[in-house]
């Protein structure tokens, strides 16, 4: 049975090879849809804020999934995010309050963004000493309260224009993000999941080499740590190229883990590599492929990870667009996901409709399963699982 398995994910990630999403909002993720919102547009337009060259804003997302293993702790692991069966999710109370640089220009130019969150995909992107003890437990088991991105932002018209982000900020590694609407499903790959860092504290340089490639360089203080101590200092940078139709963005990090644990001497490289391809107006393709392993301290040995997904969408007409994702997650070493050792392979399709220009919708079916050692579905009872699941997400 799990050979089968292992030989249609096989072809059906080939066959989603022929798709993919675009462009992208303040993150790095490659699919944006065209968007307006509901009441922010006119605080936005306020003289004040055009003045000072401030905006706000900000979605909310909730949803609910069905299981069809029907977990008994109602748990969809190792799915997150959307991972609770049967259960209503407000996932995302999203709050941003930004001055973007003018870039590009003649003169310096001196910006920044702060970024809040509250709901249940808080506890994933939560900063060891920075935002994990807003809230605990003794509020809610799945809620909590998170600042995402809190940085200063510096325009030098040196060279062809540098950018300097500094403070804390998204990551540029991979395709899928943290913010909910820059996403074509409402699910997320194991990739971004359990494969990639969400956040950095540090700095970001990214300056034009010409109008098609752009390079970033900057130094961090490891993955998803708000850390003081200077010994765990990473390199974070990597290369995007762009045309009218095609796109290619290589990103890697290096150097110590620094994490919570004290685990400063784990050396730790990522190298993600994400290409995008629009065959018509409709028809997307992305590609992604990341690799990485960690050298654990003492005799401990190296772990390492590595997979590729596939993104197929097409739009069918300016409201509404189908996408499919095929996905495969080799943990070599059982250390990144449950424990087990193995292939996790996923399959999701699924619509986008957007009801008005401030309103989406976001169904979806999904399967995913095991190849390896051990079953990490349903509670460590099952090789496999089905979920079918839709978010609603309200941009204000």
């Amino acid at each position: 049975m799990k050979k089968t398995k292992t030989i249609c994910a096989i072809g059906l990630s080939i066959a989603t090879l022929f798709g993919g999403q675009v462009a992208n909002a303040d993150s790095h993720s490659l699919f944006s849809a065209e968007r307006t919102t509901l009441f922010t547009e006119s605080i936005n337009n306020a003289q004040f804020m055009q003045d000072l060259g401030l905006s706000v804003g900000g979605w909310i997302d909730m949803g609910a999934t069905y299981n069809f293993e029907t977990p008994r702790d109602n748990n969809n692991t190792p799915v997150t995010f959307n991972d609770r069966h049967l259960e209503f999710q407000l996932n995302q109370f999203y709050l941003y309050f930004e001055r973007a640089v003018n870039a590009g220009g003649n003169s310096w130019d001196i910006g920044g963004r702060v970024d809040f969150l509250f709901g249940t995909d808080g506890r994933f992107t939560l900063n060891s000493d920075l935002d994990d003890d807003i809230l605990d437990d003794s509020f809610s088991r799945f809620y909590r309260i998170s600042f995402p991105q809190i940085y200063a932002e510096v325009y030098a018209p040196v060279l062809n224009g540098v950018t300097a982000k500094i403070g804390h900020f998204y990551t540029i590694i991979g395709n899928e993000v943290v913010t909910s609407p820059d996403n074509f499903f409402y699910s997320h790959a194991y990739t971004m999941q359990y494969g990639e860092p969400f956040e950095h504290n540090g700095f970001l340089l990214t300056t034009p080499i010409n109008d098609n490639l752009t390079l970033m360089a900057g130094g961090v203080l490891g993955w998803d740590n708000f850390s003081q101590d200077l010994d765990v200092w990473n390199f974070l940078g990597g290369l995007s190229w762009s045309n009218d139709t095609s796109g290619l963005t290589v990103t890697t990090s290096v150097g110590p883990t620094g994490d919570s644990n004290g685990n400063d001497d784990n050396n730790r490289w990522i190298y993600s590599v994400v290409a995008s391809h629009d065959f018509t107006d409709s028809l997307h393709l992305l590609i992604q492929h990341d690799h990485a392993n960690e050298e654990l301290t003492g005799s401990a040995g190296t772990v390492e990870w590595y997979g590729i997904n596939s993104y197929l969408t097409y739009d069918i007409t300016d409201q509404l667009s189908a996408g499919v994702r095929g996905e495969w997650f080799r943990d070599d070493d059982g250390a990144r996901v449950t424990g087990d050792a193995g292939n996790f392979f996923g399959v999701t399709g699924g619509f986008n409709y957007a009801i008005t220009g401030w309103l989406k919708i976001r169904p979806e079916v999904r399967y995913d399963w095991f190849d390896g050692q051990g079953d990490p579905f349903d509670g460590s009872s099952s090789d496999d699982q089905v979920t079918v699941a839709a978010d609603l997400i309200v941009t204000f």
